[in-house]
């Protein structure tokens, strides 16, 4: 077979995209930090209060719940609010961790907004490994930053993916700026 071959089967065919690579993704996929059985002895989200704001990528903590950098970000200043308490399920907050969850999801929009002048926020949590929930035995949230044409039209239009800062210098930008 010759070179012509490969052509038709798309072997070897450059897509013409640039590939940066973001290898601190592929722990996520394989299931790295994960608990085993959603105890919280083995539950990241129970672990990382313990820590040192630095070493946990922590940027707030309240009363109920806290706020940190995801280790595995889909953008730049991608924060989680998790309560302390290892709850699985919305319905089971309780009053206090209800309204600190929705107060720091908001307060995390206006942070990130102004660290970073995100153009808008997916914000939201999935409910169960069914909906595809990574850790389905804690509860959190997500505070997601998007900007005009970035995951969206970036690998498409500009054959590019980027995550431009370190996760430690966001964390410090943003735990600044929360106050």
């Amino acid at each position: 077979m010759g070179s012509d071959s490969h052509h038709q089967d798309g072997v070897g065919v450059p897509d013409e995209l640039d590939r940066l690579w973001t290898p601190h993704r592929m722990a996520y996929i394989s299931g790295a930090n994960k608990p085993a059985d959603g105890t919280p002895g083995e539950c990241p989200f129970c672990r990382v209060p313990g820590l040192d704001d630095e070493e946990g990528l922590v940027v707030h903590r309240g009363e109920v719940s806290f706020v940190v950098l995801n280790l595995y970000p889909y953008s730049p200043g991608h924060l989680m609010v998790c309560p302390y308490r290892h709850v699985a399920d919305y319905t089971e907050l309780t009053e206090e961790e209800l309204l600190e969850v929705a107060r720091f999801t908001q307060r995390a929009m206006a942070v990130v907004r102004s660290v970073s002048g995100a153009h808008g926020f997916n914000i939201g949590m999935n409910q169960g490994a069914i909906a595809g929930a990574g850790i389905a035995a804690h509860l959190h949230q997500h505070v997601v930053p998007r900007w005009a044409g970035d995951q969206n039209f970036m690998p498409i239009i500009g054959r590019t993916k980027t995550l431009p800062q370190l996760m430690d210098e966001t964390r410090r930008l943003l735990a600044k700026a929360w106050g």
